[in-house]
Protein backbone atom coordinates (compact mmCIF):
# COMPACT_ATOMS: atom_id res chain seq x y z
CA UNK A 1 0.00 0.00 0.00
CA UNK A 2 1.60 3.10 -1.02
CA UNK A 3 2.27 5.64 1.78
CA UNK A 4 2.26 8.85 -1.09
CA UNK A 5 0.07 10.67 -2.96
CA UNK A 6 -0.22 9.92 -6.78
CA UNK A 7 0.80 13.36 -7.09
CA UNK A 8 3.73 12.91 -4.81
CA UNK A 9 4.48 9.78 -6.80
CA UNK A 10 4.31 11.80 -9.94
CA UNK A 11 6.60 14.75 -8.52
CA UNK A 12 9.10 11.51 -7.65
CA UNK A 13 9.06 9.77 -10.88
CA UNK A 14 9.89 12.91 -13.27
CA UNK A 15 12.56 14.10 -10.90
CA UNK A 16 14.40 11.39 -10.32
CA UNK A 17 14.27 11.03 -14.64
CA UNK A 18 15.17 14.49 -14.70
CA UNK A 19 18.67 13.79 -12.50
CA UNK A 20 19.61 10.38 -14.28
CA UNK A 21 19.08 12.27 -17.81
CA UNK A 22 21.56 14.82 -16.16
CA UNK A 23 23.71 12.58 -14.31
CA UNK A 24 23.13 13.48 -11.26
CA UNK A 25 21.51 10.78 -10.35
CA UNK A 26 19.12 10.62 -6.80
CA UNK A 27 18.96 14.64 -5.77
CA UNK A 28 15.91 13.81 -4.26
CA UNK A 29 17.35 11.72 -1.51
CA UNK A 30 19.41 14.44 -0.57
CA UNK A 31 16.36 15.85 1.61
CA UNK A 32 16.33 12.76 3.58
CA UNK A 33 12.99 12.10 2.09
CA UNK A 34 11.42 8.66 3.66
CA UNK A 35 10.12 6.25 1.49
CA UNK A 36 8.81 2.50 1.69
CA UNK A 37 10.04 0.08 -0.81
CA UNK A 38 6.55 -0.12 -1.89
CA UNK A 39 6.68 3.73 -3.12
CA UNK A 40 9.86 2.95 -4.62
CA UNK A 41 8.64 0.28 -7.41
CA UNK A 42 6.01 2.53 -7.97
CA UNK A 43 8.40 5.62 -8.88
CA UNK A 44 10.41 3.03 -10.56
CA UNK A 45 7.96 1.70 -12.26
CA UNK A 46 6.40 5.27 -13.45
CA UNK A 47 10.04 6.40 -14.78
CA UNK A 48 9.83 3.34 -17.03
CA UNK A 49 6.83 4.36 -18.33
CA UNK A 50 7.97 8.19 -18.95
CA UNK A 51 10.74 6.75 -20.78
CA UNK A 52 8.90 4.19 -22.77
CA UNK A 53 6.55 7.30 -23.88
CA UNK A 54 9.84 9.16 -25.07
CA UNK A 55 10.55 6.33 -27.06
CA UNK A 56 13.00 4.41 -25.53
CA UNK A 57 12.58 0.24 -25.63
CA UNK A 58 12.69 -1.83 -23.08
CA UNK A 59 14.81 -4.99 -23.86
CA UNK A 60 14.70 -7.14 -20.09
CA UNK A 61 15.22 -6.88 -16.63
CA UNK A 62 17.72 -7.31 -14.15
CA UNK A 63 18.13 -9.06 -10.85
CA UNK A 64 19.98 -7.41 -7.99
CA UNK A 65 20.93 -8.07 -4.82
CA UNK A 66 20.98 -11.63 -4.94
CA UNK A 67 23.48 -11.87 -1.99
CA UNK A 68 21.93 -12.56 1.38
CA UNK A 69 25.09 -10.08 2.76
CA UNK A 70 23.44 -7.19 0.42
CA UNK A 71 20.49 -7.91 0.62
CA UNK A 72 20.78 -7.06 4.73
CA UNK A 73 22.79 -4.03 3.63
CA UNK A 74 19.98 -2.66 2.11
CA UNK A 75 17.07 -3.70 4.05
CA UNK A 76 15.59 -6.81 1.79
CA UNK A 77 14.56 -9.83 2.51
CA UNK A 78 14.30 -10.71 -1.12
CA UNK A 79 16.36 -9.60 -4.50
CA UNK A 80 15.64 -6.67 -6.34
CA UNK A 81 15.03 -5.62 -9.96
CA UNK A 82 15.28 -3.48 -12.77
CA UNK A 83 14.66 -2.54 -16.53
CA UNK A 84 16.58 -2.98 -19.33
CA UNK A 85 16.93 -0.03 -21.63
CA UNK A 86 17.98 -0.96 -25.42
CA UNK A 87 19.84 2.52 -25.66
CA UNK A 88 21.95 1.25 -22.57
CA UNK A 89 23.20 -1.86 -24.27
CA UNK A 90 26.41 -2.18 -25.80
CA UNK A 91 28.95 -4.84 -27.15
CA UNK A 92 31.80 -5.90 -25.95
CA UNK A 93 34.92 -3.53 -27.22
CA UNK A 94 32.99 -0.39 -26.78
CA UNK A 95 34.45 2.78 -25.25
CA UNK A 96 32.33 5.18 -22.91
CA UNK A 97 33.16 8.19 -21.51
CA UNK A 98 33.37 8.11 -17.38
CA UNK A 99 31.47 11.45 -17.59
CA UNK A 100 28.05 9.87 -18.79
CA UNK A 101 28.30 8.31 -15.66
CA UNK A 102 27.88 9.31 -11.70
CA UNK A 103 30.46 7.21 -9.82
CA UNK A 104 30.57 4.49 -12.48
CA UNK A 105 30.90 1.06 -10.56
CA UNK A 106 30.98 -2.21 -11.77
CA UNK A 107 29.66 -5.39 -11.35
CA UNK A 108 30.67 -9.14 -12.81
CA UNK A 109 27.79 -10.75 -14.30
CA UNK A 110 26.11 -13.66 -16.52
CA UNK A 111 23.26 -12.81 -18.55
CA UNK A 112 20.32 -15.25 -20.82
CA UNK A 113 18.73 -14.26 -23.55
CA UNK A 114 14.84 -16.01 -23.59
CA UNK A 115 13.62 -18.35 -26.90
CA UNK A 116 10.24 -18.07 -25.89
CA UNK A 117 7.49 -16.07 -24.14
CA UNK A 118 7.17 -17.18 -20.24
CA UNK A 119 4.20 -18.27 -18.77
CA UNK A 120 4.23 -17.22 -14.85
CA UNK A 121 1.84 -20.08 -14.13
CA UNK A 122 4.15 -22.83 -15.28
CA UNK A 123 7.39 -21.52 -14.75
CA UNK A 124 9.53 -23.79 -12.80
CA UNK A 125 13.00 -24.28 -12.89
CA UNK A 126 13.12 -27.39 -15.96
CA UNK A 127 10.86 -25.03 -17.79
CA UNK A 128 12.93 -21.52 -17.41
CA UNK A 129 16.46 -23.49 -18.43
CA UNK A 130 14.06 -24.62 -21.53
CA UNK A 131 13.60 -20.96 -22.06
CA UNK A 132 17.29 -20.34 -22.83
CA UNK A 133 18.38 -19.03 -26.37
CA UNK A 134 21.57 -18.49 -25.19
CA UNK A 135 24.43 -16.90 -22.04
CA UNK A 136 26.84 -14.56 -22.28
CA UNK A 137 29.21 -12.94 -19.89
CA UNK A 138 28.75 -9.50 -19.36
CA UNK A 139 29.79 -5.94 -17.59
CA UNK A 140 27.08 -4.32 -15.84
CA UNK A 141 27.69 -0.42 -15.41
CA UNK A 142 25.75 1.26 -12.10
CA UNK A 143 25.65 5.11 -11.23
CA UNK A 144 26.80 4.04 -7.44
CA UNK A 145 25.50 6.89 -5.31
CA UNK A 146 23.17 6.99 -2.37
CA UNK A 147 22.73 10.23 -0.73
CA UNK A 148 19.32 9.23 1.45
CA UNK A 149 19.84 7.24 4.70
CA UNK A 150 20.85 3.35 5.17
CA UNK A 151 19.81 1.20 4.40
CA UNK A 152 19.26 2.75 0.53
CA UNK A 153 16.71 -0.20 -0.20
CA UNK A 154 13.55 2.34 -1.16
CA UNK A 155 16.68 4.47 -2.91
CA UNK A 156 18.32 1.89 -4.71
CA UNK A 157 14.61 0.61 -6.23
CA UNK A 158 13.22 4.12 -6.70
CA UNK A 159 16.71 4.39 -9.03
CA UNK A 160 15.84 0.99 -11.34
CA UNK A 161 18.85 -0.53 -8.86
CA UNK A 162 20.70 1.63 -9.86
CA UNK A 163 21.21 0.05 -12.76
CA UNK A 164 23.34 2.03 -15.76
CA UNK A 165 23.85 0.13 -18.65
CA UNK A 166 25.24 -3.18 -19.92
CA UNK A 167 28.29 -4.48 -22.11
CA UNK A 168 27.26 -7.68 -23.24
CA UNK A 169 30.08 -10.53 -24.31
CA UNK A 170 29.59 -13.45 -27.18
CA UNK A 171 26.91 -15.62 -26.68
CA UNK A 172 27.46 -19.22 -25.55
CA UNK A 173 25.26 -21.84 -26.35
CA UNK A 174 23.54 -23.52 -22.96
CA UNK A 175 25.83 -26.88 -22.10
CA UNK A 176 24.36 -30.16 -21.71
CA UNK A 177 25.51 -30.79 -18.99
CA UNK A 178 26.11 -28.94 -15.11
CA UNK A 179 29.32 -26.86 -15.78
CA UNK A 180 31.76 -25.55 -13.55
CA UNK A 181 32.81 -22.16 -13.93
CA UNK A 182 34.67 -18.97 -12.32
CA UNK A 183 34.14 -15.33 -12.91
CA UNK A 184 36.53 -12.64 -12.65
CA UNK A 185 36.17 -8.99 -12.53
CA UNK A 186 39.55 -7.20 -14.02
CA UNK A 187 40.21 -3.57 -14.26
CA UNK A 188 43.64 -2.89 -16.12
CA UNK A 189 44.63 -6.12 -16.13
CA UNK A 190 44.30 -6.32 -12.43
CA UNK A 191 41.99 -9.00 -10.65
CA UNK A 192 39.13 -6.78 -8.19
CA UNK A 193 37.30 -9.91 -7.49
CA UNK A 194 37.14 -13.33 -8.27
CA UNK A 195 34.42 -16.10 -7.66
CA UNK A 196 35.28 -19.91 -8.38
CA UNK A 197 33.00 -22.90 -8.62
CA UNK A 198 29.88 -21.27 -9.88
CA UNK A 199 27.80 -24.40 -11.31
CA UNK A 200 25.62 -23.72 -14.73
CA UNK A 201 22.58 -23.67 -13.88
CA UNK A 202 22.17 -24.06 -10.41
CA UNK A 203 24.37 -20.91 -9.65
CA UNK A 204 23.06 -18.95 -12.07
CA UNK A 205 19.17 -18.99 -12.85
CA UNK A 206 18.58 -19.30 -8.69
CA UNK A 207 16.28 -16.53 -8.60
CA UNK A 208 14.91 -16.66 -12.06
CA UNK A 209 11.93 -17.59 -11.10
CA UNK A 210 11.34 -15.25 -8.59
CA UNK A 211 11.59 -11.94 -11.72
CA UNK A 212 8.99 -14.27 -13.14
CA UNK A 213 6.84 -13.76 -10.11
CA UNK A 214 7.44 -10.46 -9.46
CA UNK A 215 6.97 -9.06 -12.61
CA UNK A 216 3.77 -10.58 -13.24
CA UNK A 217 2.45 -8.79 -10.24
CA UNK A 218 2.47 -5.78 -12.28
CA UNK A 219 1.60 -7.07 -15.36
CA UNK A 220 4.83 -7.11 -16.76
CA UNK A 221 5.81 -10.68 -18.70
CA UNK A 222 9.17 -12.05 -19.86
CA UNK A 223 9.07 -12.00 -23.97
CA UNK A 224 11.00 -13.78 -26.29
CA UNK A 225 14.32 -12.44 -26.83
CA UNK A 226 14.50 -10.35 -23.24
CA UNK A 227 17.66 -10.01 -21.85
CA UNK A 228 17.51 -10.90 -18.12
CA UNK A 229 20.50 -10.34 -16.34
CA UNK A 230 20.78 -12.89 -12.97
CA UNK A 231 22.43 -11.21 -10.72
CA UNK A 232 25.86 -10.61 -9.50
CA UNK A 233 27.80 -12.08 -6.96
CA UNK A 234 29.15 -9.41 -5.32
CA UNK A 235 28.39 -5.53 -4.57
CA UNK A 236 29.40 -2.65 -7.49
CA UNK A 237 32.54 -1.92 -7.41
CA UNK A 238 33.73 2.02 -8.28
CA UNK A 239 36.26 2.04 -11.29
CA UNK A 240 37.76 5.43 -10.41
CA UNK A 241 40.75 5.98 -12.35
CA UNK A 242 41.02 3.03 -14.14
CA UNK A 243 39.94 2.10 -17.84
CA UNK A 244 40.07 -1.17 -19.28
CA UNK A 245 37.09 -3.18 -17.59
CA UNK A 246 37.04 -7.27 -18.08
CA UNK A 247 34.92 -9.82 -17.14
CA UNK A 248 35.89 -13.29 -17.94
CA UNK A 249 34.58 -16.93 -17.58
CA UNK A 250 36.66 -19.56 -18.42
CA UNK A 251 33.00 -21.53 -19.50
CA UNK A 252 31.25 -18.61 -21.41
CA UNK A 253 33.84 -16.86 -22.75
CA UNK A 254 34.81 -12.65 -21.93
CA UNK A 255 33.67 -8.97 -22.24
CA UNK A 256 35.20 -5.92 -21.68
CA UNK A 257 34.86 -2.28 -22.33
CA UNK A 258 37.19 1.32 -22.08
CA UNK A 259 35.78 3.74 -19.73
CA UNK A 260 38.08 7.63 -20.58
Amino acid sequence: MSKLSKKDLDIFSNKILKDYDSKNPSSIFKDKIKITNEDALIIQSNVAKLRENRGEEIIGYKIGCVSKDTQKKMGFTQPACGYLWKSELYESGVTLNKKDYANPAMEAEFGIILNRDIKPEVASFDYMLNSIEGIYPLIEIHNLVFHGEEPYGAELLANNAIHAGVVLGSEAKQPIEKIETDLKLIYDNEIIDTWNNKMWPVDMLSELNWLVKEQAKSDNYLKKSDLILTGAYGFPVPINDKKLIEVTSSAFGDVKATFY
